[in-house]
């Protein structure tokens, strides 16, 4: 079990405040954003229905595929705007409220990109990102080395590398029905990139 305190924040103010103003850049290298592309073409089919968790104005997937519909959700309506992959997006600071605004199996893919150390609350969401899959789909949590240090939890900046991939594994393993949780590293830490780490799980019905 993992003592509440340490999904606590340095900077404990309303998120929406951080995240007003748009930060059209990229967050991890070039080289890294070509790998997590790649890495999701391997898990995509034409005519996928794809939920970009935490997204910005990059959603990191192939162009050569056909999306039903790639959804979106962020915390900054201007880079939610500049995604030129999204079909549709929406606003919400998944720390004060968890609920998706989703139906129950629309999806196929559910990415995270280098965002889900900010999460307060990681299982509630997991078990959204769970009920708005479809049976067989995917979820896929990227992340390196890069955090806004003050929003942060506790237990990232405790933490670094595999420990991450544990920890992200665990919030898969609490919410006790994903099956099929894999980690994996995808660019190392002794590369002259950006690390690049991924932990996937899927929605198998038993």
């Amino acid at each position: 079990m993992i003592p509440e305190q340490l999904f606590t924040k340095e900077d404990s103010n309303d998120d929406s405040i951080f995240y007003a103003s748009p930060r059209l850049v990229k967050h991890i290298d070039e080289n890294a954003c070509q790998v997590l592309k790649n890495y999701y073409d391997s898990l995509l089919k034409d005519g996928d229905a794809v939920l970009d968790l935490m997204s910005s104005w990059v959603s990191h997937l192939p162009d050569h595929k056909h999306y039903a519909r790639v959804s979106g959700h962020g915390m900054n309506q201007i880079e939610l705007q500049n995604n030129a992959q999204l079909t549709d997006f929406h606003i919400q600071n998944l720390n004060i409220e968890q609920q998706l605004p989703y139906g129950d199996e629309e999806f196929d893919l559910c990415t995270i990109a280098v965002s889900v150390q900010y999460l307060t609350s990681p299982v509630q969401v997991f078990k959204e990102i769970y009920r708005v899959l479809k049976p067989n789909g995917t979820c896929c949590v990227s992340f390196s080395n890069r955090m806004f240090p003050t929003k942060a939890i506790l237990a990232w900046r405790m933490f670094s590398g595999e420990d991450h991939c544990r920890l992200v594994s665990w919030y898969f393993e609490k919410m006790g029905e994903f099956r099929e949780i894999q980690s994996a590293q995808l660019v190392s830490e002794n590369s002259n990139f950006d690390p690049l780490y991924v932990v996937t799980a899927k929605k198998i019905l038993v």
